[in-house]
């Protein structure tokens, strides 16, 4: 079979592929450059390998933030705390004082 030398980056239609291929596009975007007539092909690619990255960074920041809180829901909904533990996940969320969330 040929084809393959950037692991079907051709084929790669989803956010998880992409992210899974970030090596690859920064290779695609090297040789489209290096053609010196695939500047535009290039520079397109670099801008998508850096929105992946800029994406992953916010991504992993909002998880953060919020996985206090999707775990207090989670637990309540599974039956294992109950809705005090969300109202303090949300205060540490929000930076409240506790009091204020009753």
């Amino acid at each position: 079979m040929s084809g393959g030398s950037y692991e079907y980056l051709c084929w790669a239609d989803d956010l998880d592929r992409l992210l899974e291929k970030q090596h690859h596009l920064a290779d695609m975007a090297h040789r489209l450059a290096g053609l010196g007539y695939a500047d535009d092909a290039a520079q397109e690619t670099t801008d998508l390998l850096l929105t992946l990255r800029q994406w992953q960074v916010r991504a992993r920041t909002h998880v953060k933030r919020l996985e206090g809180v999707w775990k207090a829901v989670e637990w309540w909904d599974s039956a294992d705390w109950d809705e005090e533990q969300v109202r303090e996940a949300l205060a540490a969320y929000r930076g409240d004082d506790l009091k204020e969330t009753r």
